[in-house]
């Protein structure tokens, strides 16, 4: 069996730096801190100033991006991704970052986001005379800035975007720059660091504090960086467009340790428990979180509440992806690789289980059965956003939305079919007021159900 827990799958985190001796092993540990938002495949593409030199493999970072593997990527400026497909198949093929050498030279990329009209991009390039070596979107943009008649491959690559729909956060190496671009709309995070005279980017700010580089800012919607020799250039080439951050990030994606959007995502998720506890309260004994993503809700719940905090669920970090079920069925056996009771916590205890969100409803029934089993005598499920009833468009794999168990299912019926004594759902407004956040400029299409862009349908959504 696979283990997969009934989460939201992270997208993919990327990393750049520019001007640094030790460029490809700051990528691969700014590319470590990051794991969390890609457990698949990863690889690291440097610059010595006059080639690139790349390195691709399914793995985690630590087991594939090894020394001798650095050793072989020179250079003092370098960019890495880290993966979990969200659209193609899940082969080498389709390990980022891509590279080819066309009439711009040499260019590489790495994307975190989803391109919804790719299919369509891919289709009308094919017909032009573009052969493909991958499923990817990320694909079709190389393509387009090969094919584009421009002075050079900044240029090109500010033609193509200007075109390209959807959510996209790339970073672009060429043999003498660093090219980091953000969509117009800023559905996915990216921020600028410095690391001495090196300049870096990344998707999260926990990738600067692995690495002791410093925190500058925000990359904004819409901006495009060229890093070189001569410093940092910053422009906004696009058409503006409304403002669509995706909010999940402050609720489940990104490490708590991390700046996103500007925000603590620690001190959203605090603010989100506390709300919760104002908006859903329970007569219980203690608050427990769900590890690992419930935590900090979970603490701002129990001070808002009064009720005793206790980590009475421990996950195991070392589980790898597959495993062989017994023969004789063992209720539970994927949820219990991963997490498992603190019973002499549990018993006699009416619970509250603090979480982060609500997927397909399988691992919270599992889990409610676990902690019922272990004792407790009331367990009260509360989730630190609203009910996931969308599927999303912009670079998080989600189910379809009629696998969704609230998109077909009331509140009240979600909870029978998990097992609890009650559920509460923080509500959208008190969610992004916690995150401290303009509504008007996030995207909460997963709740709401309204898309800020087209989708590949031709549908508004």
């Amino acid at each position: 069996m696979e283990l997969v827990l009934d989460k939201f799958h992270e997208e993919c985190g990327i990393f750049g730096i520019f001007g640094h001796s030790e460029a490809s092993t700051l990528t691969q540990l700014g590319l470590f801190a990051q794991q969390h938002r890609g457990q698949e495949a990863c690889g690291i593409v440097s610059s010595d100033g006059t080639e690139l030199h790349e390195f691709r493999s399914i793995g985690l970072v630590a087991d594939v991006l090894n020394e001798d593997v650095l050793r072989k990527l020179t250079g003092s400026s370098a960019i890495g991704h880290t993966r979990y497909s969200t659209a193609g198949r899940n082969t080498i093929k389709e390990v980022q970052p891509f590279s080819v050498t066309c009439q711009h030279g040499d260019i590489a990329v790495c994307h975190n986001g989803n391109l919804p009209f790719a299919n369509q991009k891919r289709d009308e390039l094919e017909r032009k005379g573009a052969i493909f070596s991958s499923t990817s979107d990320t694909e079709t943009i190389l393509h387009s800035i090969a094919r584009t008649d421009a002075r050079s491959a900044v240029a090109a690559i500010e033609s193509v975007l200007k075109d390209t729909e959807g959510a996209f956060s790339l970073l672009f190496l060429t043999p003498d720059k660093l090219i980091a671009v953000r969509d117009p709309r800023g559905f996915r995070p990216l921020n600028l660091g410095k690391l001495g005279d090196a300049w870096c980017v990344a998707s999260e700010t926990c990738a600067f504090d692995l690495i002791d580089a410093k925190y500058v800012r925000e990359i904004e919607p819409g901006e495009m960086l060229i890093i070189d020799a001569d410093g940092v250039h910053s422009s906004k080439p696009f058409e503006e467009k409304p403002r669509s951050v995706c909010t999940f990030e402050h609720v489940y994606f990104s490490r708590p340790d991390s700046i996103i959007y500007g925000k603590s995502v620690n001190e959203s998720r605090h603010k989100m428990g506390k709300q919760l506890a104002l908006e859903h309260p329970a007569d219980a004994d203690l608050v427990v979180p769900v590890p690992d993503s419930g935590v900090a809700a979970a603490i701002g719940f129990a001070k808002q509440s009064g009720i005793n905090f206790r980590q009475a669920i421990i996950r195991n970090h070392y589980v790898g992806r597959t495993f062989i079920e017994p023969t004789q069925s063992i209720r539970s056996f994927g949820v219990r690789l991963k997490l498992n009771p603190v019973k002499d916590l549990i018993n006699g205890q009416r619970v509250v289980l603090v979480d982060d969100s609500i997927v397909r409803g399988t691992t919270s029934k599992k889990i409610v059965e676990m902690v019922r089993e272990a004792g407790a005598t009331e367990v009260h499920i509360r989730i630190s956003c609203p009910p996931t009833t969308n599927s999303c468009y912009y670079g998080v794999d989600t189910p379809h939305r009629q696998d969704l168990i609230a998109s077909r299912m009331t509140t009240d019926q979600v909870c029978e079919y998990i097992g609890a004594d009650s559920l509460g759902y923080l509500s959208l407004e008190g969610m992004l007021e916690a995150i401290g956040i303009d509504p008007s400029s996030t995207c909460n299409a997963c709740w709401s159900g309204k898309y800020p862009t087209l989708l590949a349908n031709g549908k508004a959504a």
